[in-house]
């Protein structure tokens, strides 16, 4: 099964790609750097991650298929999805810094960013505790190359996922190091930006620092009998519609702007809760 995947991988690489490499210009010592920096971060972060995940009995590689969905009731998929999207962002701004070609440096920061999220899956294949996942595999495929896929087809520009933290009553009895591994304090949220799916001239009578946002998180983790969903819908701040003649800056904003602020929000399920700033 992984054999047919990967030659399929390979397939649509040949037929997807084939007319997407273009002649770069490449600054070796933006290279250097870039890589000295990654090189220095993927020893930090390692370091971290096998603290929080994978310091317990190790085992022979296998898939646990029945842990998967159930841990965090599927939220960790989103949260995979993010983190892909999130890292292929900031080295999509790093290789165009370097020299490569639009086109060429989100193909690259996509295959880099899943490359180092296949690792991190294949290590989980030796915890005894988790098991490679193939959601999780799934949910980094997608999340990484969506950057690639969007300017593959521009209308997927306008639907962007979020992410926000807000301390659970879970984490504050020290359910978890890192508030980044507790999925209750953890929302994703969908942003759409409405201003520029609205037709012809309607665009001018919606603000276009303004996104419709629907949020998710979960709630009752520690029995899983008892824990459900929550969903929500607000508004999100699109602070892409700030624009400077700074490159530097508009990486920057963009990096920024993937993370949900506060904003007016109701929760729809399971119960109705108005929120004036939903962090």
């Amino acid at each position: 099964m992984l054999k047919s995947y990967f030659l399929l991988i390979l397939l649509f690489c040949q037929t997807t790609f084939a007319q997407t490499f273009e002649k770069d210009s490449i600054n070796t010592n933006r290279l250097l750097l870039v890589g000295g920096l990654s090189t220095g971060a993927f020893v930090y972060a390692y370091g971290i991650q096998n603290n929080m995940w994978w310091k317990g009995e190790k085992t022979n590689f296998h898939t646990n298929w029945t842990q998967d969905w159930n841990a965090s009731l599927g939220a960790d998929k989103i949260g995979h999805f993010y983190f892909g999207n999130l890292v292929s962002t900031i080295y999509k701004n790093a290789f165009h810094w370097i020299g490569f070609t639009k086109r060429n440096s989100l193909l690259y920061a996509g295959l880099f960013t899943l490359t180092y999220q296949t690792f991190l899956e294949i290590r989980d294949g030796f915890s005894k505790q988790y098991g490679f996942s193939w959601g999780d595999f799934a949910a980094n495929s997608l999340g990484s190359m969506y950057l690639f896929i969007q300017d593959s087809y521009p209308e997927l520009q306008n639907f962007n996922i979020k992410i926000s933290y807000f301390p659970s009553q879970r984490f504050k009895s020290g359910s978890n190091a890192y508030i980044i591994d507790d999925y209750e304090s953890t929302y994703h949220w969908l942003s759409i930006d409405v201003d520029k799916l609205l037709p012809g001239n309607w665009d001018k009578y919606f603000p276009d620092f303004i996104n419709l946002a629907f949020g998710h998180s979960v709630n009752g983790l520690n029995n899983l009998k008892n824990a459900n969903h929550e969903f929500y819908f607000g508004i999100d701040w699109d602070l892409q519609s700030i624009q400077s003649e700074s490159e530097l800056l508009n990486s920057f904003i963009e990096i920024i702007n993937k993370y949900h602020l506060p904003a007016p929000t109701i929760k729809v399920y399971p119960n109705i809760v108005w929120y004036g700033l939903k962090f």
